[in-house]
């Protein structure tokens, strides 16, 4: 009985000896695993705010490589090759013949501002478009005969516009260039009631540059 007591004796400070130190290395684990928690957090952190603050310098660096993609795929300034000539088409012009014939004999050899401004006094009854045949006569100075055509005037006016800036597209100095080349006919005529037919008018417009009448307007 004695050495059972002394036994039971000897086992009860081991006994309490491992529940005391039991609880000392689960705290111990503990504690590691909750720093390497934290230092994992850290980190994690850390790497978000290198990447906010990365964030605007890639984006800069992506600005900078569009505008230098941007520069090197620009196009190279092609010249503009100098024609000879210029033209404007005038097709199925509501406007008589007959008057697209006299005004196409009157601006030929005529510079296009001159001939718009004289086009322009027509329309106010102030110049006269040479006519011939049985027409009333004019006092205008080197005319004796002519009219007023206004709506044919109004047409061509539009048209010389278009022949001037064709000629400015293709390189032409517009003070040098002259309407060499003024024609006008027949374009498909529409029907009209009681079997007549409408006025249309198909009208070319040439010019191209004369370096010897610069002088002369």
């Amino acid at each position: 009985m004695t050495t059972q007591s002394t036994n039971q004796q000897d086992m009860k400070p081991k006994a309490d000896h491992d529940n005391n130190v039991n609880p000392a290395k689960h705290a111990g684990v503990d504690n590691k695993m909750k720093t390497e928690e934290k230092k994992k957090e850290q980190h994690k952190d850390n790497m978000k705010t290198e990447v906010k603050a990365e964030a605007p310098k890639t984006e800069v660096k992506t600005e900078e490589q569009k505008k230098t993609e941007s520069k090197e795929t620009k196009k190279p300034e092609v010249k503009k090759v100098k024609k000879e000539e210029a033209i404007a088409n005038g097709s199925s012009m509501r406007v008589s013949k007959k008057h697209s014939m006299y005004i196409c004999n009157y601006i030929k050899n005529k510079s296009v501002d001159s001939s718009i401004n004289y086009l322009q006094e027509v329309i106010k009854f102030k110049k006269v478009i040479p006519f011939k045949g049985e027409i009333p006569h004019r006092s205008q100075d080197g005319v004796m005969s002519g009219r007023y055509p206004i709506s044919a005037s109004k047409e061509f006016i539009y048209l010389l516009k278009a022949l001037k800036g064709n000629i400015i597209e293709n390189g032409l100095d517009l003070d040098k260039s002259r309407i060499y080349y003024a024609s006008a006919s027949w374009a498909s005529r529409p029907s009209r009631s009681g079997g007549r037919s409408g006025k249309r008018t198909n009208v070319i417009l040439k010019a191209k540059e004369f370096p010897m009448m610069e002088a002369k307007k």
